[in-house]
């Protein structure tokens, strides 16, 4: 089933009742209280951007409960926090202790494919929208080592960045870097959010990671699983870029667009299926890998 995205850009106030969201918010134009509700078990993901919400305990547990993301955003409009449910899965203690216990080659052989899934669908956003040759790309995957020890992962986003908006030169991808970083940043962070809430429902803790360390990350493994979708978001942006819209101020119709990334239909496994549900293919596939079921993570793939 796929999960709704919920976006609260205006003053609310959300509860519960019944095993339904119940949101009440004011008319700007009649400035009449309107009350709507949304099932509990149909959303998947609340973004909460306006300063002024009120969420109860209540809603908050029902969300939660339900394996709901629930990202909050600062004064600036971009998302800065992400909140999961403790428990996701049955047997999660026991997915916990595989994938602590772990070993450096094999969690090295996943970072691999994980690098090579990334720079596949790099080339592929490359070739089809920018019109840009990306053999040497398709070669430098194919390339990628156990681990990467090469860092070809680096040597191929210099390669990507420079030719990914053709018609912007200079352009540099910096978190705080001029348009279209902003779409960027807002996408990814959606994308996180669903990859987070997946790790969770497969009984997987996100803050350990295979490849990414950072001791004050707490969703080094939603870092490390969501490389392979990132080419997404950029197909988005580069298509968003297309229309001519200024894309200076992060509007809101900017965000409906990118709060669309969890239903865009991706490729995996052969099957075409929306975002939301590849990802908890991945992370299913990912628990398989820890407990030495499979021995391949299963990423989507975009046609070169």
């Amino acid at each position: 089933m796929i999960k709704r995205t919920l976006f609260f850009g205006n003053p609310a106030y959300l509860s519960t009742r019944n095993e339904q969201l119940v949101v009440k918010l004011t008319d700007p134009q009649t400035q009449d209280e309107v009350v709507r509700t949304v099932p509990i078990e149909d959303i998947g993901v609340v973004v909460l951007e306006d300063r002024q919400i009120t969420i109860t305990n209540g809603a908050m547990d029902a969300l939660l409960k339900n394996n709901c993301a629930v990202v909050s955003c600062d004064e600036k409009h971009m998302p800065v926090g992400l909140l999961l449910p403790l428990e996701g899965h049955t047997v999660q203690s026991e997915r916990f202790c595989m994938q602590i216990d772990a070993s450096v080659p094999l969690k090295k052989q996943l970072w691999q494919q994980t690098v090579q899934a990334k720079i596949r669908n790099q080339a592929s956003v490359l070739k089809r929208l920018s019109g840009v040759e990306a053999g040497c790309m398709v070669a430098w995957a194919n390339d990628v080592k156990s681990g990467d020890s090469d860092n070809l992962e680096g040597r191929a986003a210099a390669y990507y960045w420079k030719r990914v908006f053709p018609e912007m030169e200079r352009f540099i991808r910096d978190r705080e870097g001029e348009a279209p970083n902003n779409l960027l940043n807002y996408g990814y962070a959606i994308v996180r959010a669903v990859v987070a809430r997946a790790l969770v429902a497969s009984g997987l803790l996100p803050t350990l990671g295979i490849h990414h360390h950072n001791r004050y990350n707490a969703y080094c493994l939603a870092d490390d699983v969501m490389e392979p979708y990132r080419p997404y978001v950029d197909e988005l942006v580069i298509q968003i870029l297309g229309t001519g819209v200024d894309c200076s101020i992060l509007t809101t119709d900017l965000k409906r667009q990118l709060l669309g990334l969890p239903v865009k239909e991706v490729v995996i496994g052969g099957q075409r299926s929306p975002l939301m549900v590849a990802v908890t293919q991945t992370t299913a596939s990912l628990a398989k890998c820890f407990s030495g079921e499979l021995r391949k993570v299963v990423y989507p793939t975009m046609e070169l």
